[in-house]
């Protein structure tokens, strides 16, 4: 499954064989003037993994096709208060205006 460039002229005149080409999987970048002004992805893998693999073919994220594992959370919260705590206390302290 391959990503194509191809000008919106080139494009109007093989139609036929560009969608057959999308079809078979590939996606397609219309160009005008060489100016990327779209694209036709196949909509046959409408599972999350084949939408992660096309976002990272056409280069709008990374990802090593690994599941995800969350680590260990960094901040530990040693007082009573919660961090929204401080921050509504805040919030709703007076303004010093001397």
């Amino acid at each position: 499954m391959g990503e194509i460039t191809i000008g919106i002229r080139e494009f109007k005149t093989q139609l036929s064989r560009y969608l057959q080409r999308v079809k078979d999987g590939e996606s397609l970048t219309i160009t005008e003037r060489g100016t990327p002004i779209g694209r036709i992805v196949p909509t046959g893998g409408n599972d999350l993994r084949s939408q992660l693999q096309g976002m990272v073919a056409a280069g709008l994220c990374a990802w090593n096709g690994e599941r995800y594992v969350p680590g260990e959370p960094v901040a530990i919260n040693r007082g009573v208060q919660t961090l929204a705590d401080l921050i509504v206390e805040e919030r709703d302290r007076e303004p010093d205006l001397s």
